[in-house]
């Protein structure tokens, strides 16, 4: 189980945000932290501490006027740890490559394959193509309705047609290299973690999974572990004391960090 740590990019600026609060119109979210740390001093910060796979994400839309203060702090931060962190928001077959040469070690894609409510498989296999599988990771962050939980898009606003369950990742994982998962119900709540989502994605034995969502404490981590055999990574954002939470970033790289 390896904590995954995150650099989330909205409005120029890294910050946290209630997942489920996020609006393309007027670039509004909900903000549990706004740093005054630049996105490369977390990467420099990540690097040092040996952490990999940790992902950038641009939440603002490309029509967004911050969009280019958003790409400029990831540049920077991919630029500040080559290799050592994946990169998300917006990744097309158009753009894909600009991210792996600006440093980051896989390219994180939902709303490209998943258009219309449904999944493109061409445009999956032409990413795939285009950047190799070991430079793809899935994104499959998802909004319960209705009992089952269905994969979301466009910055976590529109539900898609597909329910996640283990089944629909195994047919995935010959795509990718990994997948990323949050669930969207409890992200930046702090509430704890969506103890069902992670039971499915545990099903799921070819490809790694991160989970991200709800993580508040050190007992959420345990149960995470449990419930994942130890198997899951995880990220914690709004709860971790960088971003002005209570639990502690250097206590989580050496006690919850396998």
């Amino acid at each position: 189980m390896n904590f995954r740590p995150c650099i989330d990019i909205h409005n120029g600026k890294v910050k946290q945000i209630v997942g489920g609060s996020l609006r393309d119109a007027g670039d509004q979210a909900e903000e549990n932290f706004v740093s005054d740390m630049e996105a490369a001093d977390f990467a420099r910060l990540y690097r040092e501490k040996g952490l990999r796979g940790g992902h950038v994400i641009l939440l603002n839309a490309k029509d967004s006027e911050y969009y280019a203060e958003d790409l400029r702090q990831a540049e920077a931060a991919l630029g500040a740890y080559p290799g050592g962190l994946q990169a998300g928001g917006g990744i097309t077959c158009e753009n894909a490559r600009f991210f792996l040469e600006a440093g980051a070690s896989h390219v994180i894609v939902t709303s490209y394959v998943f258009a219309d409510g449904r999944i493109r498989f061409d445009r999956l296999e032409k990413l795939c193509r285009l950047v190799g599988k070991e430079h793809l990771v899935l994104d499959l962050s998802c909004r319960r309705r209705d009992g089952a939980y269905y994969i979301v898009t466009d910055r976590w606003q529109k539900f898609t047609e597909q329910v996640l369950d283990v089944a629909f990742m195994n047919r995935l994982s010959s795509f990718c290299d990994e997948f990323l998962v949050h669930g969207v119900n409890v992200e930046g709540t702090g509430s704890g973690i969506d103890a069902e989502l992670v039971g499915i994605l545990a099903g799921q034995r070819d490809v790694p999974v991160t989970y991200a969502g709800g993580i508040g404490s050190y007992d959420d981590l345990e149960l995470l572990r449990e419930i994942s055999g130890g198997r899951m990574n995880y990220t914690v954002g709004s709860a971790l004391d960088l971003f002005g939470g209570s639990l502690g970033f250097d206590k989580i790289v050496t006690e919850y960090n396998d």
